[in-house]
């Protein structure tokens, strides 16, 4: 069977290791391309060949992971003015506005939205969830240079759900952000040791599954009585409701402001479905 011939713009943080693991692929043939010399010479070496310009890849996939919407159009209509307007199979792999995946196959062109979770890490050692939107047989023609970057390729639905997912995932990141800022707040104020405190989250989080640990059901809708996740989710409201009210006394005592701690208390029953 012929390598898949794929191209790959944007060799970043994310990008370069991403096109590092497809460099290292049996059953892909690469083509690179980014403004800056230096990784476009390190994938070379890795096995990649370099191109002048996005309109000289010639390929069946194209992979991008550019900064913003505007780079990632600037891509499309480069590739749209070189090859017409079916072209490759343009993978965005770039977290981008919920509209701009759809404006880009307005043309014809087969587009997948395929934005990815793992950061650098998951880049370097192939290990990267990609949540993908877009047709069965686009998805099928770039299936094999997905797996080759990441180890959970979850087909979302039709175009523009892999943006959507990425976007309710990172939700959870960076609010969770926010919440950590609140505890470490408190645990200053408490005079606790943040470093420890970070320790702890940590290696809990590895244990229990952080957030996603109630991730299960295939609905948000509240929860029957004689469900078994009721009983689950029950227990769950009972502690987290006991916690947080103890956390947030504590905040009161200390002069701490934890205004998603205050919020979270009366929604976190409700929101569990219990």
């Amino acid at each position: 069977m012929a390598a898949l011939r794929v191209g790959f713009v944007g060799l970043g943080n994310i990008g370069k290791p991403m096109a590092l693991q497809l460099a290292a692929a049996e059953a892909v043939d690469l083509q690179v391309y980014d403004v800056a010399p230096d990784p476009v010479a390190e994938l070379v070496a890795a096995g990649a060949t370099a191109v002048g310009s996005i309109a000289e890849i010639d390929a069946e996939v194209v992979c991008v992971m550019v900064r913003d919407d505007e780079q990632v159009r600037d891509v499309a209509d480069a590739l749209r003015q070189a090859q017409g307007p079916r072209g490759p199979v343009l993978v965005v792999h770039s977290t981008v506005a919920p509209s701009t995946p759809a404006d880009l196959a307005a043309s014809g062109r087969r587009v997948l939205d395929a934005p990815v979770s793992g950061g650098p890490m998951g880049a370097a050692d192939g290990s990267l969830a990609i949540m993908v939107g877009g047709d069965e047989d686009a998805f099928a023609t770039a299936r094999p240079a997905l797996e080759a970057m990441g180890t959970r390729v979850v087909h979302a639905g039709p175009l523009g759900s892999g943006t959507r997912m990425k976007l309710a995932r990172n939700l959870i990141h960076f609010v969770a952000f926010t919440a950590v800022t609140e505890a470490q707040r408190l645990a200053e104020a408490a005079g606790l040791d943040l470093v420890a405190l970070g320790e702890v989250v940590r290696h809990t989080d590895a244990i229990t599954g952080g957030p996603g640990a109630i991730m299960h059901r295939a609905t948000a809708a509240p929860i029957a009585a004689d469900d078994f996740w009721h009983g689950v989710f029950s227990h769950v409201a009972a502690l987290g409701e006991k916690d947080l009210g103890f956390a947030v006394a504590l905040a009161d005592e200390l002069g701490v402001d934890v205004p998603l701690a205050r919020e979270a208390l009366p929604r976190l029953r409700k929101g569990l479905g219990t």
